[in-house]
């Protein structure tokens, strides 16, 4: 029989904040807010042990099964709010109340100012107002509203945190936060979802953090397509609205000859390579998510290097996707490469090596990203890869 008394929640909250330690800075005041902000609290159907585990916790799900809202893991959310650099009196707005713990951590940094969290989902709304006043945040203003409106009436914000997945960044979002305020979201483009933290200047936000993530999507914002490009409905490509993808053309593509292109990058399996998208999508406007079953792995027909989500590149009726595979004179070690079908199959498994080469000259580099209103002229001097979105104009460069 085992003896050894459980912990508290105190010391797996400790445990939790130290763990986040080991993986970023945080500063002192998000810090002690994570210490003192009891997350179990916020998700009573849930252990105290995975309460404080780096994991999401799903808390409310569509009739069909899929995640409407659930309580993001602690390192993302930490992440987030040193993003956001909240002080004393700051007023914040957050998009997505989710469990209310976020806001909770709001209310905690923000002392002294007002915090508002809204939700387009009056079941996720009420749930987040129970659980604030069950712990002490009373104050915290909670509104049942579809997010992409803001909250005009408790403006202008300091601060706006958004902790659902967005697809573009709505005018309300702009109008609604002061000049120098920082907005902080999780945007999709190209397939990949990464947390940036922004800066509104004059015309345009000025982003100086990029991070890795993925959250439940915003409800509302229809921004991408998805195809199946087998006859069996097994391989999936996923593209945004603005890109010129014609499934037609690409139906059976991966019956079409093949290529094979190998870099010389290598990784360790637990080496990051995530980064490698960032660079396509900065040069490529044909770049796209893949997403392989298991049937389609198990026969060959598609071997993406991350079965769910890799990134791909589309021209017309070819198609490469990023693929590694196992080096067996040098165990624990993969080799990063392409696969490409169609005419210009080659071609594009080539460009995606020569990415992959790029990346690997510094693995750790994020690009140059600004966004600007798409009401807003863009200057004669800006440079990089447009990506067009209805309401805001993403700027790449590396």
């Amino acid at each position: 029989m085992n003896k050894t008394p459980a912990a508290s929640a105190d010391e797996l909250r400790n445990q939790m904040v130290d763990r986040i330690l080991g993986g970023q800075q945080l500063t002192p005041r998000v810090e002690a807010a994570l210490r003192r902000v009891e997350r179990h609290r916020y998700v009573p159907g849930a252990s105290l042990v995975d309460a404080y585990d780096e994991r999401a916790i799903i808390t409310h799900t569509f009739p069909d099964g899929t995640h409407l809202s659930c309580a993001s893991g602690p390192s993302i959310v930490a992440g987030m709010l040193n993003a956001l650099d909240v002080q004393p009196g700051h007023r914040v707005l957050e998009i997505g109340a989710g469990t209310g713990y976020n806001a909770a951590l709001l209310a905690t940094l923000a002392a002294g100012g007002e915090v508002t969290t809204i939700d387009i989902n009056a079941d996720v709304a009420a749930g987040a107002r129970r659980n604030l006043d069950a712990t002490g945040f009373p104050d915290v203003r909670v509104i049942t509203r579809d997010g992409a409106e803001g909250a005009a009436e408790h403006g202008p914000y300091d601060r706006i945190i958004v902790t659902v997945g967005a697809w573009d960044i709505p005018p309300a979002w702009w109008d609604q936060l002061v000049p120098g305020g920082r907005l902080v979201v999780p945007l999709r483009w190209r397939g990949t979802t990464r947390a940036l933290g922004l800066t509104k200047r004059h015309d345009h936000w000025d982003c100086d953090w990029i991070f890795l993530c993925g959250f439940v999507p915003m409800l509302g914002q229809p921004g991408e397509h998805s195809t199946t490009i087998d006859p069996d409905g097994t391989v999936i490509l996923h593209y945004d609205i603005d890109q010129p993808v014609d499934p037609a053309a690409l139906h059976g593509v991966l019956t079409r000859p093949r290529s094979e292109v190998w870099s010389d990058a290598t990784v360790a399996s637990d080496e990051p390579f995530d980064r490698i998208w960032l660079h396509l999508s900065a040069v490529h406007d044909g770049t796209v998510r893949i997403e392989a079953r298991q049937p389609a792995i198990a026969s060959g027909l598609c071997t993406p290097a991350i079965a769910t989500r890799s990134p791909a590149l589309v021209d017309g009726d070819s198609l490469a996707y990023f693929t590694i595979r196992r080096l067996p004179q040098t165990p624990g070690r993969w080799q990063l490469g392409a696969i490409g079908h169609g005419p210009l199959g080659h071609h594009l498994a080539t460009h995606i090596v020569d990415q992959i080469t790029t990346w690997n000259q510094n693995r750790t580099a994020d690009p140059h990203m600004t966004a600007y209103p798409s009401t807003t002229p863009l200057p004669t001097t800006v440079t990089g890869k447009i990506i067009t979105k209805p309401y805001t104009r993403l700027v790449l460069r590396y």
